[in-house]
């Protein structure tokens, strides 16, 4: 439980928690959603905010968007994970909110991470709640919640869609962590090109840019003027450590396959090889590859050039027999 975004807290807080915004002008990204004059920024500015989903994959600022609304509307934060709670913890979350709002007088946004991961039963253990204003529901997700939540509370909530950063996006916030007092507070220097290899590597997502940036610091060596500085070398050493996002099953997993497909249908050879090595830097099986390769080359290609089965069938076959990484 969390009453307040700026509550004390002890020992070490990784760079990403240390840089959560404080306002909506310093919130990256999601400008569809909380630029000027939008739906939702309304919302929040005239303190009439309601529950929500908020749909969108690792690291786009679900979890910082949800801290963010308790802190402006002067909400209690409080905040449960699918993974590691039941009904018992939703009760006892109810029951808080309950005595917080009787005693005090305070509103609850409950914050709940990984909401599709929650049974059909352990979902309806929210709805009364949600009717009756004991608390704000917020739900993070990173599944289409169409097919993941049921309809029910659905219906009680709005969706809202959050996509991955640009790179630009990023680059604004690895800039603003060099420079904030949260940060490196101007300790720290980053050649320009670095910062946007970091931003490019980070795949959208502000969070495992915001770790790159703070393993590089770790390995940053004085330059000169005896200013710590993280080289092009230096980010490489991080990178060889670090693998791109690749979920093995969820939207995310599905996009990175469609992207595969859609290159290759439109003929370009290095967007195909680009999603192709990118999968499988990421963690995905070859074999599941190579099976997905052998029907793009059965149905995607077809008889605009029968040699395209054989060699995707041979490619299939080299990677059974030697694995990696002489078969690649």
């Amino acid at each position: 439980m969390q009453d307040s975004l700026f509550e004390e807290q002890t020992g070490f807080r990784p760079l990403a928690a240390r840089m959560r915004p404080a306002s909506l002008d310093e919130y990256v990204g999601q400008l569809h959603l909380v630029g000027p004059g939008k739906p939702l920024r309304r919302a929040v500015e005239q303190g009439q905010l309601h529950s929500m989903i908020l749909w969108g994959p690792p690291g786009v600022g679900k979890t910082t968007f949800a801290q963010l609304l308790a802190n402006l509307s002067d909400l209690s934060f409080e905040t449960i994970s699918a993974v590691l709670s039941g009904v018992k913890e939703i009760r006892a979350v109810v029951d808080r909110a309950r005595h917080r709002k009787s005693s005090e007088g305070r509103d609850t946004l409950l914050f709940v991470d990984e909401v599709h991961r929650f049974n059909k039963s352990q979902q309806d253990a929210f709805l009364p709640h949600i009717e009756d204003g004991t608390f704000i529901f917020v739900g993070a997700t990173t599944e289409n919640p169409s097919f993941e939540l049921n309809s029910a509370l659905l219906s009680r909530t709005r969706v809202y869609v959050l996509k991955n950063l640009e790179d630009d996006d990023i680059l604004r916030l690895l800039e603003r962590a060099l420079e904030s007092d949260s940060g490196f507070a101007g300790r720290l220097a980053v050649p320009q090109e670095v910062l946007e290899m970091m931003a490019a590597a980070a795949g959208g997502d502000a969070r495992r840019a915001l770790n790159i940036l703070e393993v590089a610091a770790d390995l940053a060596e004085p330059d000169a003027q005896g200013r710590d500085t993280v080289s092009e070398a230096q980010l490489e050493q991080v990178m060889q450590t670090s693998l791109r996002r690749f979920d093995k099953g969820g939207d995310v997993f599905y996009d990175q396959i469609s992207a595969l497909h859609k290159s290759v249908r439109g003929s370009d050879p290095d967007g195909a090889l680009y999603w192709l090595c990118r999968m499988l830097d990421g963690g995905c099986d070859p074999l599941y590859a190579a099976r997905r390769l052998v029907r793009i080359a059965s149905e995607d290609i077809g008889n605009a050039d029968p040699r395209a089965l054989q060699l995707s069938m041979d490619a299939w076959d080299a990677q059974e027999r030697l694995g990696s990484p002489e078969a690649s």
